[in-house]
């Protein structure tokens, strides 16, 4: 059986639903002033510095438990639990060879 939804989600999908996409010729930009050279040299690029040796994007199977634990101790250390398990990892296969 189906779970049924909070009553706020079903309004919002159906809020969004209702929106029009509006391209980008019919917005009126008028009120907005152009960037000088000068400004648009200072500016700094936004989002994940680019790196020579990126890491590759995963999908694993956990057990919650062991999810838990692992954001625990990811939080005590104040770390992202992703940077913990990838250090784990790296412990763990350098002490296996």
């Amino acid at each position: 059986m189906a779970q049924k939804q909070p009553e706020s989600s079903v309004h919002a999908k159906r809020r969004v639903k209702n929106v029009r996409h509006m391209p980008d010729s019919k917005i009126d930009f008028s009120d907005i002033p152009e960037m000088s050279g000068e400004e648009l040299s200072r500016g700094r690029r936004v989002g994940r510095p680019r790196k020579d040796h990126s890491k590759q994007l995963i999908a694993i199977r956990l057990d919650p438990g062991l999810l838990t634990k692992l954001r625990r101790l990811a939080a005590k250390r104040q770390k992202p639990y992703q940077t913990l398990l990838h250090e784990l990892l790296e412990e763990a296969i350098e002490h296996a060879a």
